[in-house]
């Protein structure tokens, strides 16, 4: 899902970290190929394509594997590469609100798969529109914290790239920026010799709904059942934690 939601990180989330593995990287690999598709095979000449490579070997894709993916979404193998971006809305417990974006090579099957994991795991899927207009597209960088390092350093670095907030969690910063200012706050960090963990457009909430216990375990089977699904990029939620909810999941792990 995307990187900056707290429930990527959460310690009681189920450790099936092979086939989770597996899963990252054939979400990489999907958009390798779609971006070759677009845009040819040439890294050089096709910016998304090198923005897809570069996650994917940040992610430590085998090479080998992001090789194959970028001849085969260009044609060069002669396999047919034909996926379409679909974005679901759901809505979780206790008023929360999900993104659910999708690359699919078969419509019908993405909105049977979701549609059944959404109802099986006590959520509901919504009408179009009704859960979108809460979220608003940003550039979102995640910067580790050390102990020399603190938000002045952080927001110094990208205060010239058109940064919007930077947000101190438990254990990252959070740089928000609009989308298309995203490269530029990289940028900066790397001029700066900051480290970052992750870097993606993503959709976030200005309303966020801190869930209670219960909720959040509820919430945590809904996500995880779609993170399952084969078809499914990413997951975007105006969900959060408190520190006493998120201490008490992991009392319970």
């Amino acid at each position: 899902m995307a990187g900056h939601s707290k429930w990527a990180n959460t310690k009681h989330r189920k450790a099936a970290v092979d086939a989770k593995r597996a899963k990252i990287n054939a979400r990489y690999i999907k958009q390798i190929e779609v971006a070759a598709r677009n845009g040819g095979a040439d890294i050089e000449g096709n910016p998304a394509l090198a923005l897809a490579v570069t996650k994917a070997k940040k992610e430590s894709v085998p090479n080998d594997n992001i090789d194959r993916a970028i001849k085969r979404g260009a044609g060069l193998t002669g396999d047919a590469v034909d996926y379409e971006e679909i974005t679901y809305e759901v809505r979780g417990p206790q008023g929360s609100a999900l993104l659910v974006e999708c690359l699919t090579d078969n419509r019908n099957r993405a909105a049977a798969e979701v549609r059944t994991a959404v109802t099986r795991s006590g959520g509901t899927v919504a009408d179009p529109g009704s859960v979108a207009y809460m979220f608003q597209r940003k550039g979102v960088v995640t910067v580790p914290k050390t102990e020399d390092l603190t938000e002045d350093d952080v927001l110094a670095a990208v205060l010239d790239a058109g940064v919007e907030e930077v947000i101190e969690n438990a254990e990252n910063f959070e740089v928000q920026s609009e989308a298309s200012d995203l490269q530029a706050v990289v940028q900066g960090l790397e001029e700066a010799g900051i480290a970052y963990d992750s870097d993606e457009v993503a959709f976030v909430s200005d309303v966020k709904v801190d869930l209670d216990l219960e909720s959040a375990k509820k919430f945590l089977k809904l996500h995880d059942a779609l993170d399952d699904l084969d078809d499914v990029q990413n997951i975007h939620t105006n969900a959060d934690l408190s520190a006493d909810t998120l201490a008490a999941l992991d009392a319970e792990s």
